[in-house]
């Protein structure tokens, strides 16, 4: 992976619009700091992205994914990034599916129709998996905000609360999304979405923590569909439109979730670090 001294060699890649550079680290190692991340995740001064991904070996899997957010901070599921991952091992192993895994546990990615498909592990509904700081009911969690109010809460690697409104584009998510990523209730923070149903498709916008507005937040389109299947909205199967575009989401029987959408290689870059 590396080229020459401190010179290496990442992809970009993208899903729906939430963009990735992806390191390998199997060769070679790398540890970056928070503030190297940050630097390559400016979009001014280094590559410009939302996560930054470094692949690592692992002997339980295919591949090992550490996941950074834009601000540095290590977080253990991203779905985008689970399905750009999983294309990169498909085409180098050559297999029908591979394992991926994270912080969060053991994934498995195969190919589909509309692009990768993976399974993104079960959905946490107790209040202390999300986590919450109280005990609360998470179908109808006790918070109000400038007119959101009663999220529903879900972990899929990482938590999510998810508001049901008349209209998410009407939403100023730019302002209320960092105030409740950092409300007390939330002692890991939380990434926030505004949704709406509308003839069987979820039509969701998201502010992910650490990050900010996004196109396409794959955990929280999870999350989403989970959301709205729990609040009767729809069944458990769905499209999530994101600003980005489409998702694919089916919340299976055993409890864990599955999520199929397009996975795009930009372009091979290197940086000097």
């Amino acid at each position: 992976m590396s080229t020459s001294g401190n010179t290496y060699r990442f992809r970009k890649m993208e899903g729906l619009g939430n963009d990735f550079v992806i390191f390998d680290a199997r060769e070679h190692d790398l540890t970056l700091s928070d503030d190297a991340v940050r630097h390559i995740a400016d979009r001014k001064r280094g590559v410009g992205c939302d996560q930054l991904i470094v692949m690592r070996g692992c002997q339980d899997a295919d591949i090992f994914m550490e996941i950074r957010n834009a601000d540095g901070s290590r977080v253990g599921a991203c779905g985008n990034a689970t399905r750009c991952v999983g294309r990169l091992m498909l085409d180098e192993t050559g297999k029908e599916a591979v394992t991926i895994r994270t912080d969060a546990g053991l994934l498995g990615a195969t190919r589909a129709d509309t692009g990768i498909s993976v399974n993104m592990g079960p959905a946490r509904l107790a209040w202390s998996e999300i986590p919450l700081a109280e005990v609360q009911d998470t179908a109808n969690i006790a918070f109000e905000l400038d007119g959101l109010l009663n999220p529903v809460g879900v972990n899929m690697g990482n938590p999510h609360a998810v508001f049901f409104v008349d209209d998410a584009e009407a939403i100023d998510l730019k302002t209320l999304g960092p105030k409740i990523e950092h409300d007390v209730l939330f002692p890991e923070r939380v990434n926030v979405s505004v949704a709406h149903v509308k003839d069987g498709i979820i039509r969701q916008r998201v502010w992910e923590r650490g990050v900010g507005i996004t196109d396409a937040c794959g955990t929280g389109a999870c999350a989403g569909l989970v959301a709205a299947a729990r609040r009767g909205l729809t069944g458990r199967k769905a499209t999530v439109m994101l600003d980005g575009g489409p998702l694919e989401i089916e919340w299976l029987e055993d409890g864990t979730v599955q999520m199929t959408g397009a996975a795009t290689l930009a372009y091979t870059g290197e940086i000097v670090l």
